[in-house]
């Protein structure tokens, strides 16, 4: 009998609070609500400047109250409401402001387009007492949260590798306000896998990053990156992204891998694949005591979509019952995440070292 526990469960708050959601878009549709509807906690009203997408989400999952405005929505809302925030995040900033005095917050990443944004939003929410949160969900994600606990009781012993690997095809279409702006792929898909590896090895001592444009995605800043972390030795650990890999399913990959003195890890995460629709997802470690029992494939319940969701507002909620809770989303921690996307960026512009004569 394996003597580790593989679990994915997570706290849970013990009363839910309402729940007010500030943009309908598709992330909304396919990942938020599902995981408030699977956690049975009630989602009190909606709103959207394009009411239209407000009223289509409101039909579809029951929820009782339209706002026209924003300003409605916060006259309306119960002292103890989450809200919601799921809007590009230029317009991040102009939504706190308005909020109220001590509000409960949880808004989608990245937390600002840049780390001043992210620096502004974090004293806002410091000077308006907000208990706030990140949606940086990934992390949370079943299969991970199965990996983090093995790794805890000391399954594979100490983890000195860790690589994450997205050599998929990703519809970009699905989000317009992402063509145009200056910085892409690793602020708005990359920094879940430096926040992963920071929850995991804690704050590098440097980052190396280079991030790259698709020769037939031109219209985007960039839609690949190679980033890696630097730690003390011996700890190797990196992320290889790669969006444009459009030749089919057969080599399209999306993993997260640990290896430790005692053993590995690896964790595929299927939604990447063939997204929107996704593949499942598949977990697998190998234990050097049971090496006869080459690579184990345990099966975990749940998925990215909309599980992690579901403990990203659970963690928040928690937080909010109990200030002294790990609160492990909050925007305390995102902005360290946000220190770690302005320093990719910022080794993706000095660029590389010139070969000598």
């Amino acid at each position: 009998m394996n003597r580790y526990e593989i679990a994915t469960d997570f706290k849970m708050p013990a009363a839910p609070h309402p729940i007010i959601i500030i943009g309908a878009g598709g992330i909304v549709e396919e990942a938020h609500l599902p995981a408030y509807r699977k956690a049975n906690w009630p989602v009190y009203g909606i709103f959207d400047l394009e009411q239209k997408k407000a009223n289509h989400l409101a039909s579809i999952f029951g929820i009782p109250r339209i706002y026209p405005s924003l300003a409605a929505l916060v006259a309306d809302a119960p002292d103890d409401t989450i809200f919601d925030i799921a809007v590009p995040a230029s317009h991040l900033a102009g939504i706190l402001y308005q909020l109220p005095q001590g509000a409960n917050v949880l808004m989608q990443k990245p937390m600002g387009e840049t780390l001043e944004g992210a620096r502004e939003i974090l004293q806002l929410c410091e000077s308006k007492g907000f208990t706030a949160s990140v949606n940086f969900q990934m992390k949370l994600i079943p299969s991970v949260i199965a990996a983090k606990r093995l790794i805890d009781q000391g399954a594979i012993g100490t983890v000195h590798d860790m690589e994450i690997r997205m050599n998929i095809y990703h519809p970009w279409e699905l989000w317009d306000f992402l063509f145009g702006i200056p910085r892409m792929e690793m602020l708005y898909h990359s920094i879940h896998y430096m926040d992963m590896i920071k929850y995991f090895l804690g704050m590098p001592r440097h980052i190396y990053a280079k991030t790259f444009q698709h020769p037939k995605q031109m219209q985007l800043a960039s839609t690949r990156s190679v980033i890696i972390f630097d730690y003390e030795q011996p700890i190797r650990a990196f992320i290889n992204t790669n969006h444009g890999h459009d030749f089919g399913l057969a080599h399209q990959e999306s993993f997260v891998k640990w290896e430790g003195t005692k053993g590995a890890i690896k964790a595929t995460l299927g939604k990447n694949i063939n997204f929107p629709k996704g593949e499942a997802d598949h977990f697998t470690y190998f234990l050097t005591e049971k090496a006869s029992d080459g690579w184990i494939e345990a099966d975990i319940p749940g998925a990215w979509y909309p599980d992690a969701f579901m403990a990203t507002m659970a963690d928040l909620q928690c937080a909010v019952d109990d200030p002294g809770s790990a609160h492990i989303t909050s925007v305390k921690h995102a902005f360290d995440t946000m220190r770690l996307v302005e320093a990719a960026y910022q080794s993706n512009d000095v660029g590389g070292t010139v070969i000598p004569d």
